[in-house]
């Protein structure tokens, strides 16, 4: 490193790990890095977000859509605090993200100065793989490159600690050689790794004694999903996924089951219920219960970290590798044969019935199934789609059809609402010229999603491509709060506790010179689509939809749908959503 300071230092090496962009937001605590970055913007970007949070969900949402390292930036104090939410994000997602943090100067250190608080201890668990305080300038460059290579082995988020003295004091000498001096560089490189023989027939062997075999894909398989393909026809077999494996397979294959869980589709329930053998691909899905149940089904499962192998289901079979070079290994071990491919495709039929009922579904307000499914006949076939929580994340799992290679992120396991507005800046700037598409609900709009809107507002007219469309599901309600009340509790709806407050979404984007329109009616749905996808600005398009519509998860059993009936009938307006239920029940019978 030829500068200056350690501040310029640590630009210097973000640039030898290619680092072009970090997110941020300014402190005295990293004034001297802030300093640093102004001095070499062009290389690195600084992009400041409106809130610390959101600048760790967009150094996430960076490495989910770039396959790279995201990068953020804090003061110590309550700037290392908000970046937390984020962090665990990528921690829980398992996603390679550096936090560099600054922290009060050393001789204050322990003194209980101002913001200090023991960052140490702050980030322990979240920045388990890598956590390093910074206390000698002879430390870099080798703390970041380790930082480095942990969170990009590791799959997970790691942080380093910079006080402000050290930051502002002289860049050490790289050509020294002592004790006590570590040298370090940037190579990094990981290998393919593929189980052994004897593990490989096992597998194949247990997969070709099953008649009916399910494959459950999760993020794991991304790279591999003309292997998972072979290996689903090959056997005969269904194919389902995570909510992190959607985007990864053409879901209008006559195979594909569509996404498992709580928020899943009918022909995931009934090729679960229904298999006697299952393939795990890349995939630590939690909802067990959703899985075949116990002593229905032998397992096979594939994943790259071997501690994942047999966490939420009991699997015979390990494979521990790359998804791509274990399915290219395993494939000619497997028999060839029709399976159960008919029933499959009987599965999926019927899943596809439902989704023309549910669409189709009437109430006092606009049927949000509706505004999803309608998005799946316009989506470009180079946009980028970010998703946030709650009731839209349903929406999303069962009624848009990605086209092949759109990419689609959420924060999934951590499910912080929140998610969609930065992951989508993150994906633009990527991509500065693709569409992208955001969908949100109007409580997580009001959480964070409006304050970054204003970032969207302030950035746009960089964008090649100027679209970025934000959908709101303005329904005044946290409503899959409201649903998991009557269903998981039995109790009814709480409105002090779910209530969203009213607010004009479309007209506060106008506001900020970006483009609005409200959708009220099912015939204004379409054109609301087109137009927002063509527009020359952001757009947000605030639909406004009907709260009861049910979140009913598949197959769910009649007594548990009585418990939740029961509970809706001790709300005074709860008539509704009581007949929509018994509608959507009726539906997958």
């Amino acid at each position: 490193m030829s500068s200056t300071t350690v501040a310029d230092g640590i630009v210097d090496r973000l640039v030898d790990w290619r680092v072009t962009r970090v997110f941020g937001y300014a402190g005295d605590g990293v004034d001297p890095l802030l300093a640093a970055l102004r001095r070499q913007e062009d290389r690195v970007e600084l992009v400041t977000a409106r809130h610390e949070e959101m600048a760790a969900f967009m150094a996430t949402g960076h490495a989910k859509y770039g396959d790279g390292v995201g990068v953020c930036l804090a003061t110590q104090g309550p700037g290392a605090v908000h970046l937390l939410n984020g962090l665990y994000d990528a921690k829980l997602d398992r996603k390679p993200v550096v936090a560099i943090v600054g922290q009060v100067v050393t001789s204050a250190l322990g003194s209980g100065y101002q913001q200090e608080v023991d960052l140490h201890t702050l980030f322990k668990d979240v920045c388990a793989q890598y956590l390093q305080v910074v206390s000698s300038p002879q430390q870099l460059p080798h703390v970041l490159d380790d930082a480095f290579r942990t969170a990009l082995a590791t799959s997970s988020p790691v942080c380093v600690i910079v006080p402000h003295d050290v930051q502002q004091a002289n860049a050490p000498a790289q050509d020294e050689q002592a004790h006590g001096v570590v040298p370090s560089s940037t190579a990094f490189a990981q290998g393919r790794t593929v189980p052994d023989d004897d593990q490989l027939r096992a597998a194949a062997d247990l997969l070709g004694a099953g008649q009916c075999v399910a494959v459950l894909v999760g993020q794991g398989a991304a790279g591999a999903e003309r292997q998972v393909r072979d290996v689903v026809e090959r056997l005969g077999a269904g194919l389902t996924t995570s909510l992190l494996g959607k985007p990864l397979l053409d879901e209008s294959l006559p195979y594909h089951c569509g996404v498992m869980g709580h928020l899943g589709t009918t022909a995931s329930a009934d090729l679960m219920s229904g298999c006697d053998t299952l393939l795990i691909v890349g995939s630590n899905d939690p909802w067990t219960e959703y899985y075949p149940a116990p002593g229905q089904a032998r397992a096979v499962q594939i994943d790259v970290t071997a501690r994942n192998i047999g966490t939420k289901f009991p699997v015979e079979a390990a494979l521990p590798g790359d998804a791509a070079a274990t399915l290219d290994a395993l494939l000619p071990l497997l028999p060839e044969r029709d399976g159960w491919r008919q029933d499959v495709e009987r599965f999926v039929g019927g899943w596809r019935d439902v989704i023309e009922q549910r669409v189709a579904q009437r109430s006092a307000r606009l049927n949000p199934q509706l505004v999803l499914n309608e998005l799946s006949a316009q989506l470009p076939s180079d946009a980028q789609v970010a998703v946030d929580v709650g009731s839209v994340t349903y929406w999303y799992a069962r009624f848009l059809r990605l086209p092949d290679g759109v990419p689609a992120h959420l924060s999934s396991t951590l499910a912080s609402m929140g998610s969609a507005m930065p992951y989508g800046i993150a994906a633009k700037l990527l991509h500065p010229d693709r569409p992208v598409v955001a969908l949100a609900g109007d409580g997580a709009m009001q959480m964070n999603g409006l304050s970054e809107l204003i970032t969207v507002a302030h950035r746009w007219r960089d964008w090649a491509d100027p679209r970025f469309v934000v959908l709101v599901l303005n329904n005044g309600d946290l409503a899959e709060v409201s649903w998991e009340q009557r269903e998981m509790e039995g109790d009814p709806r709480f409105p002090t506790s779910q209530t969203v407050p009213a607010f004009p979404y479309a007209d506060y984007a106008k506001l900020l010179g970006l483009d609005g329109v409200r959708v009220e009616e099912p015939t204004q749905v379409r054109e609301a689509w087109t137009a927002a996808l063509a527009a020359d600005r952001p757009v947000v398009v605030e639909a406004v939809v009907d709260p009861d519509t049910p979140l009913l998860p598949p197959r769910q059993p009649a007594e548990k749908v009585e418990s939740t009936l029961r509970a809706i009938e001790h709300e005074p307006d709860g008539g509704q959503a009581a007949d929509l239920l018994r509608e959507q029940r009726d539906d997958e019978r």
